[in-house]
Formats: C-alpha cells, structure tokens, sequence
C-alpha cells in the first residue's frame, strides 16, 4: 500500500470511530418514525391488492429494488459531501468492520428482510390488514425478548416486563374485540413467519450495535435490499412481476411511496435507532406500526371504528411511552456512573 493509500485509510478509519452514532433519544425518535411508517405500507399493500392482480412476492420484490434504487442516490449525494474527509461509504465501513464479518451481516439482514415483508404481505392479503399487522408486531415482541435473553443477557426489569405485557394485551384487544375481521389460519401462519424474520433482523443489528458494527444506516439498508430482492425475485417472476390494472398511474403511484416512506426512509431510521435501543425496547416502539395501520384502515379504508380498536390502541401506546420513557433513564443512569468513573 502506497503511503498516500496508507494515510487516506488511516483518514477514513479515524474519522469514522470519532464519529459519534445517534444520542439515545434521537434513536428513539428514529423508531417512532420508523414504526409509523411502517404501518402505511400494509394499507398501501391492501390498496395495491384491490385495484390490480399484484402478489405479496412480486410487491415484495418492487418494493426492494424501489428502496435499493432511492438509497443509492442518497448513498450517492452523501459520498460527494464527504468525499474530502472518507474516500466513500464502502470504504469506511470496511476499514471499521472485517469483510467476512460485514458480508455475513448483510447477507443475514438482506435474507431476513425478504422473509419479514414478503410473510407480511401475504399475511395481509389472507387475513386482512388490521390482524396480519397485529399479529406480526405481537409475536415480535414475545421472540426478540426471548432472543435477547438468550443471546445477548438483556434483561427486561420489573418496568420493561409490565410494558410488554401491557403491549400484549393491546394486540389481545385488537385480535381478539376487532368487529367483523376475519382470522385465517394461513394467514397467522405468514404472520408468524414474517415476526420470526422482523426479531432475527432485530437481533442482529443490536448484537452488532453492542459490539461496534456501526456501519452507516444507508449503506447497511442499501445492501440488504440487495440481497432481499435476489431471494424474492425467482418466486416473485413465477407470481408475475408486472400488475395488470385498469388503473396503472394509481399503482405506481403506490409503489413508489411504497418504496420511498415505509421503505428507504423507514429502514434507514430503524437501522440506526435499533442500534443504540435495547432489543426489547424496539420491539414495543415498533408496535407503533398496528396502531398506524389501525388509524388507516378506520381514516382511508372505511373500516368502523370499535372500543376495541381503541383500547387496544391506548394500551399499545402507553406501553411505547413507558419503554421510551424506561430507555431514557437507563441512558441517564450510565452517563452518570461513566461521568463518575
């Protein structure tokens, strides 16, 4: 390596370990974001499903490669105003992390995410968009706490287990009070195995996120769309890839905002936000997901408005407030004892 090689390396590995990640609170902010806009892409999915032939794989699929394509232009535009400092995003992230370690990050993320939307869209077009949704967020819960334990020694704590079990009790309330929704077996099914997906996701970028795998968010996310739209596309092109409607510009419009909200933008949020926040925390801020989704179907699908609807929704969002709330503390307890050391 020359030594101009040498010093630019040098340059990028330096800049990028002085580089603080996000405060605590901007993460939690980011989830917020992120699991709201989650929530858009189910009624946006069941709105796709009404006017044209699309499948779950095939919007699966559009909506990877839409994010993939949105995330390179901004990967593009922040390579230019960094490029004096970091030679480019790439290089930065390998010169922070060993290559065989960041291939198999991405290849896991990438996988995982084909299997959470992919399960996800097919959840809601067989069980409808208000139990696909809960579901998949109230199974979430149940295994990223298990994993994390497992894994990873978190602990919930007396204030963190009564959230959940709070939040819990909301999805209880949303299933099981919900008026006329119609709960198919297959359907649960793909909700489960889109929550198995979203908690191995999950997992990872928290493991990583504790040990110093800080690559950057977008380029992260941009590599995992990657890979998620090479594992949908062989069953995606059997499904048929290109939607036969008598309304075409309204379905691309879905799919671009498909692509750009709930997608690029949400994905970029989650990742950076979820390595920060302890693995059980993000998992009740994303149940924000449900409760967006359930003012969708009620706002723009004309689903009817239940006590159920709102209980189940009061109940969600109080255990998302008293997490956050729990989170905020316990980074204000360890800047304490550090500042103290």
């Amino acid at each position: 390596m020359s030594i101009s090689a040498s010093s630019a390396a040098t340059t990028a590995a330096s800049a990028a370990s002085a580089a603080p990640g996000p405060s605590v609170g901007r993460s939690l902010f980011y989830l917020v974001v992120a699991g709201v806009a989650w929530g858009t892409a189910g009624a946006a999915a069941s709105l796709v499903y009404r006017i044209s032939d699309v499948g779950p794989l095939s919007l699966s699929f559009w909506r990877c490669v839409g994010g993939l394509v949105l995330l390179l232009g901004a990967l593009a535009l922040r390579r230019g105003r960094v490029a004096r400092a970091l030679p480019s995003v790439t290089a930065t992230a390998t010169a922070t992390e060993p290559r065989r370690r960041r291939l198999i990050r991405i290849l896991a993320t990438g996988i995982g995410l084909a299997v959470f939307q992919s399960a996800y869209f097919a959840a809601v077009e067989e069980t409808g968009l208000a139990v696909g949704t809960v579901v998949t967020l109230g199974a979430g819960p149940v295994l990223i706490a298990l994993g994390a334990r497992l894994t990873m020694g978190e602990r919930l704590g007396g204030g963190g287990l009564l959230a959940v079990v709070g939040a819990l009790a909301g999805l209880a309330v949303l299933v099981l009070g919900g008026d006329g929704a119609t709960v198919r077996p297959v359907g649960i099914a793909y909700a489960l195995l889109s929550a198995t997906g979203y908690a191995a996701i999950t997992l990872l970028t928290r493991r990583l996120g504790r040990d110093g795998g800080k690559a950057g968010s977008l380029a992260t996310t941009a590599w995992a769309f990657a890979v998620a739209a090479l594992c949908v596309l062989p069953i995606a092109a059997g499904e048929g890839l290109l939607p036969h409607t008598a309304e075409p510009a309204q379905v691309l419009w879905l799919f671009l905002y498909v692509a750009a909200v709930p997608t690029a933008l949400a994905y970029a949020l989650y990742f950076a936000g979820a390595a920060v926040v302890r693995a059980a925390t993000v998992s009740v801020i994303m149940l924000l997901e449900p409760v967006s989704a359930a003012v969708i179907a009620v706002g723009l699908l004309g689903e009817r408005l239940t006590a159920a609807t709102v209980v189940g929704t009061l109940l969600l969002l109080a255990a998302v407030v008293g997490l956050a709330a729990a989170e905020a503390r316990l980074a204000s307890d360890r800047r304490k004892t550090a500042d103290l050391v």
